[in-house]
């Protein structure tokens, strides 16, 4: 049997994909209304297929549980948040998991950390944990994750993944557990590898878009289309810039690197700059709102609109969303900016509408932080406005960009 913990973004797709595929789960969580939520048949948020998958499961027999079991298998997927003064990784979520699944656990049982952490982490705070507890018979291993809210049940399904583990014969049991359902090439190596090459994967990433946020700031002193040269450049076979935008969300790449500047300072100049970059990304643009109303002679912030709050186009997932960090930054928030979002059902921010109509009724100006498919199907309703689209996602030619 297979026991997920944590049935959060990650865990419980994973665990619905590892059940639909036909392995005995069962998915706990800490959260009693999250448990009561799926035994009741429902899921805990939006994603394309997910209900469809949530179904499969529970018709293969899928339990949830506050309760950690008794099982051959236990996948750990918490939270690894970074602590903001020392950069370092916070793994407290992950102690805590690990240490109350090893008292449970039967010999011979198999640890699997999925949370992304910084190198060295699971020998310097998995490992220690069976030395407490004076067992040598349970295994470790880290499978990284690798997948992205909007497109999770495809890339679980046909990503490649990376296992790290002590020994071969743990890495290919763990192996053959992903292999019921992963159609992409798995890679056995050691953990403290694997934990290096997902976080350098997201790391990587940050510091691509951070070198596009800085092109289009460059660009924008000298009145160039940062997009026509991103375009153009990237026909060359061996550069592939990524697209500037109006800063990073989501809990991988604002976060994950850094791991890396909190475990290796002295070394990391360029990761921490890049972070500093996206970082200050929501502010540019706040600054950018206020540059383009001073050119327009438009002075009411009140009737300014902030187009999606999520991180990310078509999810509903706000975690480090660029737009909540600039709703944060706006100088009057008594008379601040309006703001929609049609994923976001519940009030989030000040001034929040639920509906586009009554939105655009609302304001003189959008600022499109989200390209949801929503304001690309419908560009023309911003007819007449003034428009800040940061996406580069609706094609205005009277629109605004960063």
């Amino acid at each position: 049997m297979i026991n997920v913990i944590g049935l959060g973004y990650i865990g419980l797709p994973t665990a619905l994909m590892l059940a639909a595929h036909g392995e005995k789960v069962v998915g706990t969580d800490c959260k009693k209304a999250v448990v009561d939520t799926l035994t009741e048949g429902k899921t805990t948020f939006k994603e394309k297929g997910l209900d469809e998958l949530f179904g499969d499961a529970k018709k293969h027999g899928i339990v949830f549980s506050t309760e950690y079991q008794v099982a051959d298998i236990y996948i750990i997927s918490v939270p690894t948040p970074y602590e903001k003064e020392s950069r370092k990784v916070d793994p407290g979520f992950v102690v805590s998991a690990a240490r109350s699944v090893m008292a449970v656990a039967p010999a011979g049982a198999t640890v699997i950390v999925e949370s992304t952490v910084s190198p060295g982490t699971m020998d310097e705070y998995v490992r220690p944990l069976l030395k407490e507890i004076k067992r040598t018979d349970i295994h470790l291993a880290h499978a990284p994750e690798r997948i992205i809210p909007g497109n999770m049940l495809f890339e679980l399904l046909h990503n490649n993944r990376t296992i790290g583990a002590d020994d071969e014969e743990t890495g290919e049991r763990v192996k053959a557990i992903y292999a019921t359902f992963c159609q992409g090439e798995i890679v056995v190596t050691d953990i403290k590898t694997a934990e290096m090459t997902k976080v350098v994967e997201n790391t990587f990433r940050a510091v691509n878009i951070a070198f596009a946020n800085e092109l289009a700031r460059i660009c924008r002193q000298d009145h160039l289309d940062v997009y026509e040269i991103i375009r153009i450049c990237n026909m060359h076979p061996r550069v592939n810039i990524l697209q500037p935008g109006p800063g990073v969300g989501g809990h991988c790449i604002p976060v994950d690197p850094w791991f890396l500047v909190g475990a290796y300072p002295g070394w990391t100049g360029l990761i921490e700059e890049a972070l500093t970059i996206n970082d200050s990304q929501p502010g540019y643009i706040l600054k950018r709102i206020h540059e383009i109303m001073d050119e327009k002679g438009f002075y009411d912030t009140s009737r300014v609109g902030i187009y999606g709050l999520t991180y990310k186009e078509n999810v509903d997932d706000l975690r480090e969303s660029p737009s909540l960090h600039l709703l944060k930054e706006q100088p009057d928030p008594v008379n601040g900016f309006k703001v929609y979002d049609p994923y976001i059902l519940k009030d989030v921010a000040d001034n929040q509408f639920h509906n586009l109509d009554e939105f655009l009724d609302a304001v003189d100006m959008v600022v499109i932080m989200v390209k949801h498919n929503e304001i690309k199907e419908n560009a023309d309703k911003l007819s007449g406005k003034i428009v800040l689209d940061c996406q580069n996602a609706v094609a205005l030619p009277e629109a605004y960009h960063i």
